[in-house]
């Protein structure tokens, strides 16, 4: 197939366009490349990407267009010039420390780089949109583990705001042009050429350098931590699948997951939360060095706790994210060693 993956040179972008390409298809990266992070990163990713594509074992095809998402003349031309099977929509704003502090950030990317993307695929008829969500959709929810089926309108930070308001825009448009979507809520994704800005990231810089590591909430917090190989593959196997309306839908009690127009939203998580302090061991054990923590309260906009629901996902694409912490820390280690020779 021919598919659209939107921020190929970002960290979960890279990994599914890796995974398509090696596969056999022809994936068209749309990307900034802006400066949020180290723009090194993600050059490096583009690079291995159009490497994967040329080498003499290669089954896909690589083509990268660099320019804002914003800027609606340049996307409606990437869709005029090529015919998409499927678009993954994964470019965004991301980070809910950013959005406490450039909140237009996330309305000129998460908004209107959305709104761009969702506009060109109902001209353009394409057969399926699938695009990235979050876990911070939940918000101020409590009751464990976290369904689609329950209501998400208590975001507790702009950036998740910005995320729930795609789902809804997404509705809007599988209503009124049948496009079919479907949105994938990520939970705490970590893995190798992961964000400089993550958790991961910085414990393991830190602890190699030998320098504290900021542990909010005491380490108390249990979040649902998922490889990011494993929801490349989720996200793989729910662009693959087209989504259609739920028959036994109803207006007397309106499932929030799924719709009578061709709209559905998974989660993907590992469906095994793990508090930060164990987390934390999982990245000295592969170091083979202590951390020194700064123990610090939660940050605003933070929630306690994130426990992913996955079944709907199981049911739909048959699939489960199962590779556990420790495997994917040390991986991540190795990798991080690997790059900057630590």
């Amino acid at each position: 197939m021919k598919i659209l993956v939107t921020g190929t040179a970002g960290f979960i972008g890279y990994h599914v366009a890796k995974r398509l390409i090696a596969r056999g298809d022809e994936v068209v990266g749309f990307d900034v490349v802006n400066a949020y992070y180290d723009p090194q990163l993600k050059e490096r990713r583009l690079t291995l990407l159009d490497e994967a594509a040329r080498g003499s074992n290669a089954k896909g095809a690589f083509r990268f267009v660099r320019t804002n998402l914003a800027d609606k003349v340049a996307v409606d031309r990437t869709f005029a010039e090529h015919a998409f099977d499927r678009v993954i929509h994964l470019a965004a704003q991301a980070g809910v420390r950013h959005s406490l502090e450039q909140p237009h950030d996330y309305v000129e990317s998460n908004i209107t780089g959305f709104l761009n993307i969702i506009e060109a695929c109902r001209y353009a008829s394409t057969p399926h949109l699938t695009y990235a969500s979050t876990s911070s959709v939940y918000g101020a929810n409590t009751k464990m583990p976290f369904s689609e089926h329950v209501g998400v309108d208590h975001p507790l930070q702009f950036y998740a705001a910005t995320k729930r308001a795609n789902e809804l825009m997404a509705h809007a448009y599988s209503h009124l042009f049948r496009l079919p979507t479907t949105g994938l809520r990520f939970f705490t994704v970590y893995g190798p050429w992961g964000r400089p800005d993550m958790a991961l990231f910085l414990f393991t810089k830190n602890i190699l350098a030998g320098e504290p590591i900021k542990v909010f909430n005491h380490g108390n917090h249990t979040r649902d931590f998922t490889y990011v190989e494993d929801i490349a593959e989720g996200v793989i196997r729910s662009s693959d699948q087209i989504a259609e309306p739920n028959p036994d839908w109803s207006s007397d009690r309106p499932d929030p997951a799924t719709s009578n127009a061709p709209f559905r939203v998974f989660n993907i998580g590992n469906n095994s939360p793990v508090k930060l302090n164990e987390y934390i061991e999982a990245v000295e054990e592969a170091v083979g060095k202590k951390a020194i923590k700064e123990l610090l309260p939660l940050q605003p906009g933070d929630v306690p706790d994130t426990y992913a629901d996955v079944s709907e996902l199981v049911a739909a694409v048959g699939y489960k994210p199962a590779t556990p912490v420790r495997e994917g820390v040390r991986n991540f280690v190795n990798w991080y060693r690997s790059y900057y020779g630590a």
